[in-house]
């Protein structure tokens, strides 16, 4: 099989594959828990967050093995664009590694060879653990992994905007986020999302991902911004953080309460 087909281990890269929309969300808090109520809350994904949160490779596991069972796909966003670093997460059972401040083709693709097996990838042998959780022979696992692990960058810098195009070329990307906290911040206007230079940049990274092989991805903070994403052809959205929830949840109680 191609690198752009499904074998059916990764439910989410087939809805992506037919355009179809898909919803997740971060996990940034260690451990199973929070992790079996998100899944069972019925999102598409989790992105298990390595860069931001304090989540080891121990706890990264037992977070990816909370999935078992529902529909939700673990996926793992690793500190930064380095091969040996995904290389873990995924012989744990992730089926998507999330690769933080892609800016260049050349960092595209080295993301794209790092979540490969050759003579496709930089991916070596070694998952003693990812089989198990998938339900599939070693052998299998394998053959399938192949093409089912997406590669998921981020667009997060002005210089990745500069290039998107090139960027959304690369072949076996699967999806890019754009990221609009960082975006901002690397643009000298943090929190800003209404500045006029701010919505230009993203409008030129959706206009590149849009009219290439890469589904399109973003954070949406409310219900009504994520119907107007999907108008525009966003295909994965992030709709917040663990910790965010269980926190306006907390002081919107509170608050009414007080009141």
């Amino acid at each position: 099989m191609s690198a752009g087909g499904s074998s059916g281990l990764n439910r989410v890269k087939e809805l992506l594959r037919t355009g179809k929309p898909t919803f997740g969300l971060f996990a940034t808090i260690p451990g199973v828990q929070v992790v079996q109520i998100l899944a069972n809350a019925g999102v598409d994904w989790v992105i298990i967050d390595q860069e931001h949160a304090p989540i080891d490779m121990g706890s990264s596991h037992a977070m990816i093995v909370a999935t078992a069972g529902t529909q939700t796909v673990p996926f793992v966003r690793i500190p930064w664009t380095h091969p040996w670093q995904a290389k873990t997460v995924m012989d744990l059972g992730a089926l998507g590694v999330c690769f933080p401040m892609i800016c260049s083709a050349e960092q595209a693709a080295q993301a794209v060879r790092s979540v490969r097996y050759p003579p496709d990838g930089d991916r070596y042998w070694g998952p003693f653990y990812a089989p198990i959780r998938w339900g599939r022979s070693m052998p299998d696992y394998i053959e399938q992994a192949q093409n089912d692990v997406l590669c998921i960058a981020t667009i997060e810098h002005p210089t990745a905007v500069d290039n998107i195009d090139e960027i959304a070329a690369t072949p076996g990307l699967d999806l890019a986020f754009i990221g609009p906290g960082d975006l901002a911040m690397t643009m000298g206007i943090s929190g800003q999302f209404d500045h006029p230079k701010f919505k230009e940049a993203v409008s030129r990274a959706e206009a590149g991902l849009l009219k290439s092989h890469v589904a399109l991805g973003g954070v949406a903070r409310t219900p009504d911004q994520a119907k107007q994403m999907l108008d525009r052809g966003y295909r994965a959205l992030i709709f917040g953080f663990d910790w965010m929830l269980l926190h306006q949840a907390a002081a919107r109680f509170l608050d009414e309460v007080r009141r």
